[in-house]
């Protein structure tokens, strides 16, 4: 199936109950990150990169290990370098034999183990109520939300290549498993992080907000509601405890080609509130 055709497989609201699974074990990743990487201020030892050829996140190099999580169908893996080394197709599993398992592999690594590793956030309660991984019924919508994270994740990667001139300039393209989005940030200034000005561009996979996956572009600080310029189509203007741009897939899917699309919204919304905020 081409990747236009897996992201219109299935209806965006239909995606939820996997984006659920999937978040929650991407939390297998961060938590052997933060047992075996120094901490940064920012959490970045914790995100997780995409990876297209697999279709899969990664965490950061461990020791040049990496902890993987392919989504369809959702298995758990480690790399040593590019070599698969041990894997764990997730579906009937509980989150405990997940841990379980994960932590004897990464004691057969020399690595730390992870599974008493306290995350600092709290899950969504569609998240962290899952005891067992249910893949096999939602592998369809597993597949279909590779595929979204696949085409943000490719936008996301030329767009911040496009604008390495911008100084300080985009931050690497990655997922944060708190929010499960993948994202960059664009900072204009240094400074003080309250007042200097910068634009998150991202995809989250869906959230109490939005119950479909959805581009965002946020400037910072807010921008004043009365003055919003036009929003850029497809999308809209979200003002209700932020104010962005956003397409969600839905929207998006009104389109000819989504990836061309989502690739065109990022780009002109982005111009849009740069200009905006006065840049």
């Amino acid at each position: 199936m081409t990747p236009e055709n897996l992201l219109r497989s299935i209806a965006p609201a239909e995606l939820a109950p996997a984006r659920a699974i999937a978040h929650l074990a991407a939390q297998h990743l961060t938590r052997g990150a933060r047992a075996n990487l120094d901490p940064q201020p920012d959490d970045s030892h914790s995100n997780l990169g995409w990876d297209s050829g697999q279709q899969a996140f990664l965490t950061q190099p461990i020791e040049g290990k990496f902890i993987g999580l392919s989504l369809s169908p959702l298995t758990l893996f480690l790399l040593n370098g590019a070599q698969m080394t041990a894997t764990l197709t997730l579906d009937n599993k509980t989150d405990a034999e997940v841990r379980s398992w994960l932590d004897e592999r990464l004691t057969e690594a020399g690595l730390k183990t992870a599974a008493d590793i306290s995350l600092p956030y709290a899950l969504p309660g569609d998240v962290a109520t899952i005891d067992q991984y249910q893949n096999t019924e939602n592998n369809n919508r597993l597949a279909a939300l590779a595929a979204w994270f696949d085409a943000a994740a490719n936008t996301l990667t030329r767009f911040v290549d496009a604008n390495k001139n911008i100084s300080p300039g985009p931050s690497p393209a990655r997922c944060w498993p708190h929010h499960f989005d993948i994202a960059t940030y664009v900072s204009f200034e240094t400074g003080d992080p309250e007042t200097a000005r910068g634009i998150g561009i991202g995809l989250s996979p869906g959230d109490e907000g939005y119950t479909e996956p959805y581009l965002y572009i946020n400037p910072w600080p807010h921008l004043n509601i009365d003055t919003l310029p036009d929003a850029v189509v497809p999308g809209h203007w979200h003002v209700e405890g932020y104010v962005g741009l956003i397409a969600t897939a839905s929207e998006l899917s009104t389109c000819d080609n989504i990836s061309k699309a989502i690739s065109e919204f990022v780009t002109n919304a982005f111009n849009v509130a740069r200009k905006a905020q006065g840049l």
